[in-house]
């Protein structure tokens, strides 16, 4: 919903007042209670935090409010300025740290008070501490990777402009709309950036600009419970309009030593609490509500309760120049109080989810690239270097965090799918979104439903791909093995290979003891239906007894459409021409949201149902495939599950489930700075298991790609609920094209010796899932890879 803003006294206005009025009645523990309620419909277990290094500018400010220590007088500083050596040095040091965001806080235009201030800038040749600002978050960014987050004060709407081409997001404390507090005595006298009509005009034209911004209120110095619904009220109002604020800090006053204030009463625990339980329930459930963890003594579970889901940013290198008496805690001290809440603290960037994955409008272009490479399917940041297809790091860690509390809800979920329930979308986007020590127990849970299901043999099948041409005029902005115009800059040439090449291939495959080929390849201008048929009677007169796992749902559309033919009517022919089953490829992700950008000449995923659902009826079986990581959510992985059971429960055609982690190295889209690269190690191993329990007991059958997870990441994801290795390929080109580093063959030895270190036994399989043949199992062990 989208409002204007309402002048005081409008008749909107004055209506949410006088129900938001009401909260001044109501008890503190029905307002906690249903606030907390309403953080966890929005958040559920997760309580978010930065980690940020401190960068404070300058401490030159020529406002004069009387509770602060940060603001200081030339006199008492070494300079007015950070150099940008100084800023730089604080910045590697938080990377080193392994920060994301570099957080800029400053006082409000000093030039404006200062000689000193305006004398250091115009050596530098810098006319406003805003231009300074504008090239120090420039360098930082650009020299560490940090993310800069700016609290700049009040801004000129080409102030904010030139900010926000410099930094990921911006803040401004509201602070109170409390006039009072402008009047000799109030805290705000004598500080003209503290009207509250000029901090509201800031936030507003942040919003017209769409800036991801942070703003809220400081209580405890001297406004009324009444003036802090308003000062709420006023933000909400901005939100409806644009949208653009990210989060809610509720700030509690704390009285220094120095200032004028420093008598004055804290709010204790109680009021701390009142004002968040406020905020919660006047913003409501999507909304992120702070409070800071260093500056309250009730402890972080008194917060929690009262309806926060973050803490703000927290530094492991940098003190809190704002609040320097207040320590921030200990991360790992953080997470572990948080467990005691029954909640999971997660990192977050500067950058909230919802921004990180919206499209560029939120932010600067030249942001838009190393935002997505930073974070994850949630829009939360990546905390360790792995991606799919590498080959030089280890497998992060799942450890839970030390307090762990598990969630009894999560628990019936799981024992709900291990009894084979149906489970609806909500249930499978929940397991999808495990963190922490919710990941194991997935994993756990998975395999101990694969244990019952499939054994302890895993099985794998001897084949070979054969991919008999790159050449493509379908335009996949993930492929980078399809070559067309849009392509010739990417690695390989163009190829097409002659019938008697593939037969050649598919007799050596047959010789070296393959039960299968895989035939796939781009869709050739010069391919027609008639080109498919050819090749199943070349290999099938050469090797009849080889099963021809051949052509995706788009080949098979394709080929369909060139002969003018129904799709039953071609795959009818295809079966009788020697065809024994199709590869469920060209899946992607069975969103048409996703496709129309990952894929948007391709099938849509009607079409792609459509031809599964004519093989299925037909007797010809396939694989059910899904490649992720790349522009997608995690509920677009839980529609494409459960599209995935819904077939299978009309047709019952499916022989498994392979999860297809996106290599990106080499992918177009990725290269271009539009796409993740690739899911997480959590969102993989997630995938593997949620996939077990979601699609059991319709889709008995779970694969593992050691194409592209190599071997340590195919023995973690047969640990958490796949049974299958796929094939040993003899020859993969499509994941190599993308970058993976894995190799392009996985010999019948080199899988058992792996299933032998992790004492699993193996079987060799046919395509449907038989035995293999001893004959063919014999010969298999007798080639060189």
């Amino acid at each position: 919903m989208s409002l204007s803003i309402q002048e005081p006294g409008t008749p909107a206005r004055v209506d949410a007042g006088r129900v938001s009025y009401r909260l001044l009645d109501r008890s503190l523990s029905s307002m906690m209670a249903e606030a907390a309620e309403l953080r966890d419909a929005g958040h559920g277990r997760l309580v978010t935090y930065s980690r940020k290094v401190f960068i404070p500018l300058t401490q030159l400010c020529r406002d004069v409010c009387h509770y602060c220590t940060f603001a200081k007088a030339p006199r008492k500083l070494d300079a007015a300025y950070l150099s940008a050596e100084q800023v730089l040095e604080i910045a590697q040091a938080g990377a080193a740290a392994g920060c994301k965001e570099a957080l800029f806080t400053l006082g409000d235009k000093p030039e404006l008070r200062y000689a000193t201030a305006r004398q250091y800038l115009a050596d530098l040749g810098y006319e406003s501490t805003l231009e300074y600002l504008c090239a120090m978050a420039s360098l930082v960014h650009r020299e560490t990777g940090l993310f800069p987050h700016l609290n700049p004060g009040v801004m000129a709407p080409h102030e904010i402009a030139s900010l926000r081409r410099v930094s990921v997001s911006m803040g401004l404390m509201l602070e109170s709309v409390s006039e009072r507090l402008l009047v000799p005595g109030g805290c705000h006298h004598g500080s003209p950036d503290k009207v509250p009509a000029v901090r509201l005009a800031t936030i507003g034209e942040a919003g017209r600009q769409k800036v991801p911004f942070t703003s809220g209120i400081l209580i405890g110095i001297g406004e009324t419970r009444r003036e802090r619904i308003d000062s709420l009220l006023a933000l909400r109002d901005l939100r409806e309009q644009h949208g653009h604020l990210q989060e809610i800090i509720i700030q509690n006053f704390r009285a220094k030593p120095g200032t004028r204030m420093s008598s004055a009463p804290e709010p204790d625990l109680a009021e701390l609490q009142w004002t968040i339980a406020v905020a919660r329930i006047l913003f409501g459930p999507e909304m992120t509500i702070q409070a800071p963890p260093n500056l309250s003594s009730g402890g972080t579970s008194a917060l929690i309760g009262a309806g926060i889901n973050d803490w703000g940013g927290v530094s492991p290198v940098t003190p809190d120049h704002v609040n320097p008496e207040a320590a921030w805690p200990g991360l790992d001290d953080l997470a572990e109080d948080t467990a005691q809440s029954g909640k999971l603290l997660v990192e977050r960037l500067a950058i909230y989810p919802e921004f990180a994955r919206a499209d560029e409008d939120w932010i600067d272009l030249s942001f838009r690239s190393p935002v997505l490479q930073a974070v994850d399917a949630d829009g939360l940041p990546r905390t360790d270097g792995w991606s799919p297809g590498g080959v030089a790091l280890a497998l992060p860690a799942m450890a839970a965090t030390p307090g762990f509390v598990a969630d009894r809800s999560f628990d019936l979920l799981l024992n709900k799918a291990a009894k084979g329930a149906d489970l609806v979308e909500a249930e499978v986007f929940r397991l999808l979104a495990a963190r922490d020590g919710e990941v194991g127990e997935v994993a756990d849970a998975a395999d101990a439903l694969r244990l019952n299901v499939n054994g302890d043999a895993v099985s794998y099948v001897v084949t070979r791909n054969i991919n008999y041409t790159n050449i493509c005029y379908f335009k996949c902005r993930f492929c980078a093995f399809s070559k067309g115009k849009t392509h010739e800059h990417l690695r390989g040439k163009p190829y097409d290979l002659a019938l008697e090449e593939i037969v050649r291939r598919a007799a050596e495959a047959w010789d070296r003891g393959a039960v299968e080929v895989c035939l796939q390849g781009g869709i050739h201008p010069d391919y027609t239906g008639q080109t498919y048929l050819d090749i199943l009677t070349a290999i099938k007169s050469e090797c009849p007894g080889l099963h021809v796992h051949a052509f995706s749902p788009l080949e098979i559309h394709q080929g369909a459409q060139t002969l003018g033919l129904s799709i039953s009517e071609f795959l009818s022919r295809l079966q009788a021409a020697g065809l024994g089953s199709l590869p469920g490829t060209a899946a992607e992700i069975l969103d048409d949201e996703v496709r129309a950008d990952l894929c948007p000449d391709k099938l849509n995923t009607a079409e792609w149902f459509a031809v599964v659902d004519a093989a299925h009826r037909l007797g010809l079986k396939t694989t059910a495939t899904m490649m992720f990581g790349h522009i997608d959510k995690p509920v677009h992985w839980a529609h494409h599950l459960l599209r995935l059971r819904e077939q299978q429960l009309r047709t019952q055609g499916f022989t498994e489930f392979v999860p297809l982690p996106f290599v990106h190295m080499e992918a177009p889209i990725y290269l271009k700075g539009d796409a993740r690269r690739g899911p997480t190690w959590r969102e993989t191993l997630l995938v593997h298991a949620v996939a077990r329990l979601a699609l059991h007991p319709h889709i008995p059958n779970i694969q593992t790609s050691w194409v592209k997870l190599g071997a340590d990441g195919t023995a973690a994801c047969l640990g958490a609920g796949a049974n299958d290795l796929g094939g040993t390929l003899m020859d993969e080109s499509i994941t190599r094209a993308a970058g993976a580093g894995h190799g392009q063959e996985m010999t019948p030895a080199a899988m058992e010796r792996l299933l032998d270190r992790l004492g699993r036994p193996s079987r060799q399989r046919t395509t449907l899932y038989g035995e293999a043949p001893e004959e063919r199992s014999a010969a298999s062990f007798a080639h060189l890879p």
